[in-house]
């Protein structure tokens, strides 16, 4: 299917670091404007994985239709080209059906292959491919991460050290088209027009840390080693992006008895706020976001009002 990359330009777009209040404003948001929400995140595409990837409840679910929730199985892979299909797909289908549609979540490359478009560069080479994996296993998980740095450091400072996915495939363009991914990138990278609604939820930082310190704490009162002890008996097992998400990795490590919980929790909540000042740095590079402060004790009701506002005003001033 030819992907008609205008609908996404009919969107609106709420996204923000993780903790920040999304999910309860977007929920009130899509009442008022008579939209959907498609899901702008790249972990809450796997089923089973519920806990620690913060999915809107059933309840909420309920309120407000949600899509690209539970599109894939833990063992198979995603990719950003995958899921703007995918996006367009059901964006398409929310249209057809009279609403509006709303993307909600904090994935940047995901908003940014949206907004922009995507450059997939030259094709695969399976041959390359695996021997960079088989170095990666032998040299060990840094090891190409580290040669990306040298490089081409501009994308290596945007992607996670374990992201070997997406490591690989940026050594395999540059080693194909002899130039570094992210100048490859950029000469596509065209902001999309200013008419498109993209807000940024921005709280302090200080309670940022705080909600997601309180936010890890209940994943273990909620069971996230029970969930994790069940993605262990998985056949085939789980893909290895699934597998070393932020709180799975590190329930993975308490059940195998190599960390306690309270050391798990610490990591999860460290973990979660590098991820936080990651995301806020890439949506300081995208030229479309505009930041919406959110005070601690403003309520998902009085925000979505203000939204509301914000959009019907957008591109007039």
């Amino acid at each position: 299917m030819t992907i008609d990359a205008s609908v996404f330009h009919r969107a609106i777009y709420l996204t923000g670091p993780t903790a920040s209040g999304k999910t309860a404003i977007a929920i009130e948001l899509a009442n008022r404007l008579g939209a959907e929400v498609l899901a702008l995140d790249s972990m809450t595409l796997y089923r089973g994985l519920d806990i620690a990837t913060a999915k809107p409840t059933p309840e909420e679910r309920l309120r407000v239709p949600h899509h690209l929730i539970d599109v894939i199985d833990p063992w198979q892979k995603a990719s950003v080209a995958a899921y703007r299909q995918w996006a367009a797909e059901r964006a398409l289908d929310v249209e057809a059906r009279g609403k509006r549609i709303l993307f909600v979540g904090g994935t940047p490359l995901y908003l940014k292959a949206l907004l922009r478009g995507l450059f997939e560069g030259p094709g695969a080479d399976p041959e390359l491919r695996s021997r960079l994996e088989t170095e990666s296993r032998s040299l060990g998980e840094g090891a190409l991460y580290d040669r990306l740095t040298k490089l081409d450091p501009t994308l290596a400072a945007r992607l996670h050290p374990n992201d070997l996915r997406r490591i690989v495939r940026a050594l395999e363009v540059i080693s194909l088209a002899e130039q570094p991914l992210s100048t490859l990138q950029a000469e596509h990278d065209r902001p999309a027009p200013a008419s498109v609604p993209v807000m940024a939820l921005e709280v302090d930082r200080t309670e940022l840390n705080r909600r997601i310190n309180a936010r890890v704490t209940r994943f273990l009162e909620r069971g996230l080693l029970d969930e994790a002890r069940r993605l262990r008996l998985l056949d085939p097992p789980l893909d290895q992006t699934a597998a070393q998400a932020i709180g799975y990795r590190e329930a993975f490590e308490v059940l195998d008895g190599t960390t306690t919980q309270r050391a798990a929790i610490e990591r999860i909540q460290a973990r979660t706020r590098q991820f936080a000042k990651r995301q806020r740095t890439w949506f300081r590079g995208l030229t479309e976001v505009r930041n919406v402060s959110i005070s601690p004790d403003e309520s998902p009701e009085h925000a979505a009002d203000r939204l509301v506002k914000r959009i019907e005003g957008w591109g007039k001033a």
